[in-house]
C-alpha cells in the first residue's frame, strides 16, 4: 500500500464567518478524502485547525485545480449553501495557460464565435460522458449537457519552449472535467494536464508539473444574509 505523500502547500483562508470559511485551494491538495487521500485534502486539515469535525464543503474542485472553494461549518446551513452550486446559483470564472494556437474544429459538438471577424470569445457546447473507473471524461454526439464560454487574454509567454497564453473560462454547466475536455477539444489542451489529451502516469508525489488551471473568481448572493460575495483566488499560473 503506498503511504499518502505530503503535499507540501497550503490553503490560505480568503474569508470566514460564523457560517463559512472559504479557502483558496493550492493545486494538488484534494477537497475531500478519497482514494488514498484522507488527512492531505482541505477539508481534514480545516477540520484540525479549528477544531470543528461538523465542517463540510459547499461544493468541490479537482485536486489538481486550484482556486476558491466554500466550505460551511453548521449542519443547519449545510443545505442553503450547497443548493447555490446545485442549482446553479454562482457565477464561476477560470483561467487557465494553454497553447497560443488556432483552434481546432471538435469532433463532436459546437463551436459558436460571438464575434464573427475574432475568434474569440467562444462558446464551446457538446454532451460529456464520464464512466466510472475511466479516468477521462469524453465527448459523444448526444443532446448537449455541457456549455463553457471561452475567452482568450493578451499577454503570451514562453514556458517550456512553447508560445502559450491565458484563457479566461465561463463554465455554464458543471460536467466532470468540463472545461478541460472542452479546452482540449479546441486544440487547446491545458498546461500541465495529464488526462487530456492523453493518460500521463507521474509518481503521487511530484509536485513539479501543476495542471494550469485556478478557480478564480466565485460570486454568489448569500442565501443567508442576501449579501452579495465575491471571492478572488490569488494562486498564480505559471509560477507568475
Amino acid at each position: 500500500m503506498i503511504a499518502e505523500p505530503h503535499i507540501p502547500f497550503e490553503y490560505e483562508v480568503l474569508y470566514e464567518d460564523d457560517g463559512i470559511i472559504v479557502i483558496d485551494k493550492p493545486h494538488f491538495l484534494a477537497t475531500t478524502p478519497r482514494g488514498m487521500w484522507y488527512r492531505e485534502t482541505a477539508l481534514i486539515r480545516l477540520r484540525e485547525r479549528y477544531g470543528e469535525p461538523n465542517i463540510v464543503p459547499a461544493h468541490r474542485l479537482d485536486r489538481l485545480t486550484a482556486g476558491v472553494v466554500v466550505f460551511v461549518r453548521k449542519p443547519e446551513l449545510r443545505g442553503a449553501y450547497q443548493m447555490l452550486f446545485q442549482e446553479r446559483k454562482t457565477v464561476k470564472t477560470y483561467e487557465c495557460l494553454a497553447p497560443l494556437a488556432p483552434i481546432m474544429r471538435p469532433r463532436y459538438g459546437t463551436v459558436m464565435r460571438i464575434d464573427r471577424n475574432r475568434p474569440f470569445p467562444l462558446v464551446r457546447r457538446s454532451h460529456i460522458a464520464k464512466d466510472r473507473g475511466r479516468l477521462q471524461a469524453y465527448e459523444i454526439p448526444a443532446t448537449v449537457n455541457a456549455e463553457s464560454l471561452v475567452e482568450r487574454g493578451d499577454d503570451p509567454r514562453i514556458i517550456g519552449g512553447k508560445t502559450v497564453i491565458r484563457y479566461i473560462l465561463h463554465p455554464r454547466t458543471g460536467k466532470t472535467h468540463q472545461l478541460r475536455v472542452h479546452m482540449n477539444s479546441l486544440g487547446l489542451p491545458i498546461l500541465g494536464d495529464d488526462f487530456y489529451p492523453e493518460i500521463i502516469q507521474r509518481p503521487y508525489d511530484d509536485f513539479s508539473r501543476p495542471l494550469e488551471l485556478v478557480a478564480r473568481k466565485l460570486e454568489f448572493d448569500d442565501p443567508i444574509t442576501g449579501e452579495r460575495r465575491m471571492f478572488v483566488s490569488k494562486v498564480p499560473l505559471g509560477n507568475a
